[in-house]
């Protein structure tokens, strides 16, 4: 069955490129032109992948990948004219994914949605489940087989990057990784070498695994070399 990619992109020009060369591919292409028909087609027929493009009309792309992350942990590549540094890390807080800047030659966007998928398929070799924690909230179970973290009984709600940055420190713990090497065994290609992509996921996966972000003691930042996983 084709992989299902919804497109949010308010020029008429560029989105019909985005369908032609989409459907090229083997998707199955839903177009939308606002934010607003975005979150209704992502209700109606959940997406397994998502272009977003951040300016937009009355709800810009900020506000929709904060919405549909609420219902949906699709992978999300945006695409923009912006190239400001705030408004890269903006939208990754949001919970994107992926950040390309236009103009874009669409031979990329094919590209990273293929290194999203190939990071969004199980693997037989994985391990199975790895606790983590075992703190008074319960135990911090990671499934790599399953594709999910638990916390006592209930899932946990991860983006597949942050799902894949967890694998990748838990598969060496107690030793760093550097935001370089992070870089290349989550991003595949890695993200125009900016490695601040890297901090800003670890942000949000620390609101999600650690009992106090703000003082992590799970995954902990060693200054000057990167970031490591301390299993308890």
């Amino acid at each position: 069955m084709a992989a299902r990619l919804l497109v949010l992109e308010d020029d008429d020009r560029i989105r019909a490129a985005l369908r032609l060369a989409m459907e090229d591919e083997g998707y199955d292409v839903v177009e939308a032109a606002t934010a607003e028909t975005a979150l209704v087609a992502a209700r109606e027929g959940p997406p397994d992948l998502m272009i977003v493009d951040l300016m937009l009309g009355e709800m810009d792309g900020f506000t929709y990948v904060r919405q549909v992350r609420r219902i949906s942990d699709a992978p999300i590549i945006i695409v923009s004219a912006r190239v400001d540094t705030h408004d890269i890390v903006a939208g990754l807080e949001a919970g994107a994914d992926d950040y390309v800047t236009k103009p874009f030659e669409v031979k990329e966007i094919t590209a990273r949605l293929r290194a999203l998928r190939r990071r969004g398929r199980s693997r037989e070799d994985e391990p199975d489940d790895v606790v983590l924690d075992s703190g008074p909230a319960g135990p911090l179970v990671l499934s790599q087989r399953r594709g999910g973290v638990r916390r006592g009984a209930d899932d946990l709600h991860l983006t597949l990057t942050e799902f894949r940055l967890l694998c990748e420190l838990a598969r060496v713990p107690g030793r760093v990784l550097s935001r370089s090497a992070l870089l290349e065994l989550v991003w595949d290609r890695g993200f125009f070498g900016d490695e601040r992509i890297v901090d800003v996921h670890v942000r949000r996966l620390r609101t999600k695994i650690e009992d106090d972000p703000n003082h992590p003691e799970l995954l902990v930042t060693v200054r000057g070399l990167g970031y490591r996983l301390d299993p308890r």
